[in-house]
């Protein structure tokens, strides 16, 4: 199956050997998006909403770029640096995301790039 990698103006360029967003047939697969701020190029400073918040907007321009929206998006990945913050993280993520939710995953990990609070990757479909 032939690959599409998607280009999005005014999305941050990778920060390793990966594409941002590649499509599979119907599927479009969004590498984790961190809180980085594209205007600047620095993570975005504040609480782990704030960063939520940036990291579900990275994803978002993706999506746009590529003709698709939030309500386009079947499964979410969310990698969290503590576990404490789940509550809040939801409250932020139920702001952007609609029923039927995505499925979805989330997981604590011990440190992520740039040591932001939160990384959220997400698989759409046409």
């Amino acid at each position: 199956m032939p690959k599409q990698v998607v280009v999005a103006e005014g999305s941050s360029p990778p920060i390793g050997p990966y594409s941002i967003g590649v499509w599979a047939g119907d599927l479009l697969f969004i590498s984790g998006q961190t809180p980085i701020d594209p205007a600047t190029g620095t993570v975005v400073p504040g609480s782990v909403t704030d960063q939520t918040h940036q990291s579900i907007k990275n994803v978002r321009t993706i999506l746009e770029a590529a003709g698709l929206t939030l309500d386009n998006v079947v499964k979410s990945t969310l990698f969290i640096k503590n576990m404490d913050h789940f509550t809040a993280i939801n409250e932020v993520y139920a702001s952007y995301f609609a029923k039927p939710y995505p499925a979805r995953s989330c997981v604590e990990v011990a440190r992520l790039p740039r040591d932001v609070l939160v990384e959220l990757e997400v698989v759409a479909s046409r």
